[in-house]
């Protein structure tokens, strides 16, 4: 049933209110509403937030988007993690309706008397819920202005409508008629759910040697030597790819070869062997104890370390002998291996969930746990979108009742109905499209849907590859192709990762229109020289380094849904802000990693909270140097000039400065 005065449309809004939107601690974002009533009186809105234990927040006044369109909005910022809820509440507003009418009247000698007398009324009314430190003695004394008929009559009004007055009925306001919305629940997570960088390596690779011809696996031990370099380079998650036995039946080669040498350390995903399965290391890898090594390293650097959770078997997995009902079986027998025709994964069993999914969802949770125990909180869960939505929705649901940190990012490369509803039912984090998205429009589109009402319920994780995915832009473009890209997944994403050698800009697929790497690190060790790139100046980790020092410095780029774009005149320059209370951030990408590009490009000044008029000081935080920026600016981006084809703008307002604004 609708109320004296209609709330309807709230946002944001998951599932018709049956889920939860998603925000994490301080996490800005906006409750909207439609708002309306009959007639002309005045009225407002405002948000309640209720936190975990029930206590109401600040009070959030809304409002009105755009005049006439009835649809209200305010942001709001909870403070602890939980379940919280909000609601909307709407009410008439008599001081507002007897104000502006008292505006048109008064001067217009109608009733002039007894208006003034009703809004002495008012006023006397509206005191009562001022706190005396707020400025209840000066709306008193409005009224009693009201009522002096010593003074002039335009001078009882102007004492009504003094700013004093006006802020103090703002903050508290005579309310009449007060109709809530029902409750929408709220789920608060911890920041590392929205923001943070990630670094993808490869345990075995990190100093791995080879010696006639028979490779040596790196172990964590060695790849724990590599940890400050990565954390040197601003990245706040270490994430590892599936780190347990891998099976030998129909074990891939090089570069995913259907036969495999004796010597050939096969892929990580076709999990389990002899020595175990998901609950168990590679014996080459080193020990439990060599593991927690890893990760206390990590945590001594102030990273997290997130594991590869990969359902799924090799023919030599444990499960296979000890549960076959958990496996589809063909005509003759067989188990089914994985496919996605024409590609064929004969070292890949997936799992079937319809015959034991109680017994599943216990394993799985017994699975995450082993690990859980020994310090990991983030999974990043391949292919989730192949298993029954309502499997991680009890998996999830069960960490999360006993572990509400637990950061699970959904590996989902799939129809965006099945990614929606992956972070409807509880994934915090997803990969997206970004990989695909490499022209002004589709970036431009991409990510204000991603910024925008999806906001509330997929949270995006920019990986700018995979060590599946080197898209032909890489491929193509060279050095310049690589800064562009981190450039732009640092800047439009609070969280964005990249896979060990990006850095190094290795761009060779295994053949003309593959996104596979030649010799890919997924079938063989790949041991790098770190050092010999750094020393010759071909490593990318100033640029990695100076993007996540900045977005460590900047609150702006640790939010999502502040995400604004600006017009440029050239569909191969982008520019976007994000903007929070202490924090602004303009960045300028010239998309062609080939050519020089020269653009105007046109603000919105106020998404930067500045005026129409204004010049303020621009600080390029990728070269330190600092230019006067007004409402429309010349740019000229020249890849391989400086660390990058772009800008990254740090505003520092301050008092109008004149001149031609230019970069």
């Amino acid at each position: 049933m609708i109320g004296r005065i209609p709330v309807l449309d709230l946002g944001p809004l998951v599932d018709c209110g049956r889920r939860p939107a998603k925000a994490v601690v301080g996490e800005t974002f906006q409750v909207t509403a439609t708002v309306f009533r009959e007639g002309h009186e005045a009225l407002g809105a405002n948000v309640v937030l209720r936190d975990p234990a029930g206590r109401s927040g600040p009070w959030a006044p809304m409002r009105e988007l755009a005049p006439g369109t009835d649809r209200w909005g305010a942001e709001v910022t909870p403070d602890t993690e939980g379940r919280w809820t909000y609601a909307v509440e709407a009410w008439s507003d008599p001081v507002a309706t007897w104000r502006h009418q008292a505006r048109i009247k008064i001067p217009a000698g109608i009733d002039t008397e007894l208006v003034l007398e009703e809004g002495a009324l008012l006023y006397e009314r509206a005191a009562s819920g001022v706190p005396k430190s707020d400025g209840r003695e000066t709306v008193l004394a409005a009224a009693d202005a009201l009522r002096d008929r010593h003074r002039q009559v335009a001078d009882r009004l102007a004492a009504a409508l003094t700013p004093a007055v006006t802020a103090a009925l703002t903050c508290y306001p005579l309310r009449e008629l007060v109709t809530s919305s029902r409750s929408l629940p709220l789920l608060v997570e911890r920041e590392r759910a929205l923001f943070g960088s990630w670094y993808e390596l490869f345990p075995r690779s990190e100093g791995a040697t080879s010696a006639g011809g028979r490779p040596r696996s790196g172990t964590f031990r060695t790849a724990a030597r590599r940890l400050p370099a990565v954390a040197a380079m601003g990245f706040d998650v270490v994430y590892l790819p599936p780190i347990h036995p891998i099976g030998t039946s129909f074990r891939k080669g090089p570069n995913n070869a259907l036969s495999a040498g004796p010597h050939d350390v096969g892929s990580p995903w076709a999990i389990g062997s002899a020595e175990g399965g998901h609950d168990a290391i590679h014996p080459d890898l080193g020990t439990f104890e060599d593991f927690d090594h890893f990760v206390s390293c990590a945590r001594d650097l102030r990273m997290e370390v997130a594991l590869d959770f990969a359902l799924q078997c090799s023919p030599d997995h444990p499960w296979v002998a000890k549960h076959p009902e958990w496996f589809h079986h063909r005509a003759d027998g067989s188990i089914a291996h994985a496919e996605n025709p024409p590609k064929k994964y004969q070292d890949i069993y997936p799992l079937a969930f319809d015959e034991d999914f109680d017994g599943l969802v216990a394993e799985t949770l017994r699975v995450l746990r082993v690990w859980m125990d020994r310090g990991i909180r983030i999974f990043r869960v391949d292919n989730p979108h192949t298993k029954p939505v309502v499997f991680w929705e009890k998996v999830i649901a069960e960490v999360g009742r006993t572990d509400p940190d637990v950061v699970f990012l959904a590996e989902a490369f799939t129809r965006p109905a099945m990614m929606r509803t992956l972070g409807a039912i509880g994934f915090q984090q997803s990969y997206t499209y970004f990989t695909w998205r490499n022209d002004k429009r589709e970036l431009t589109d991409y990510l204000r849907e991603l910024s925008g009402e999806s906001a509330a319920v997929m949270r995006p994780n920019l990986f700018v590859n995979t060590p599946d995915i080197l898209h032909a832009y890489l491929q193509d473009g060279g050095r310049a192709a690589f800064e562009i890209r981190a450039v732009l997944a640092a800047t439009l994403s609070p969280s964005w990762g990249v896979y060990a050698g990006y850095e190094l800009c290795e761009n060779t697929p295994v053949r003309a229109g593959s996104e596979e790497y030649l010799d890919s690190e997924k079938y063989q060790l790949r041991p790098r020289d770190w050092e010999a790139a750094e020393h010759e100046g071909r490593s990318l980790a100033p640029l990695l380094t100076a993007l996540n020092r900045l977005r460590r410095r900047q609150p702006a780029l640790r939010q999502l849904r502040n995400l604004r774009f600006h017009d440029a005149d050239n569909d191969a320059v982008i520019a976007y802000s994000k903007r929070t209370a202490s924090s602004c951030v303009l960045t300028v990408v010239n998309l062609d990693p080939h050519h020089t590009q020269e653009a105007t490009v046109s603000l919105d000044m106020p998404e930067l909270g500045l005026e129409w008029h204004e010049s303020v000081p621009v600080r390029d935080e990728l070269t330190g140097e600092t230019y006067h920026w007004g409402r429309d600016n010349y740019v000229r981006l020249e890849p391989g000039r400086s660390i990058a084809p772009a800008h990254v703008f740090s505003l520092r307002p301050s008092s109008p400065i004149g001149g031609s604004p230019t970069s």
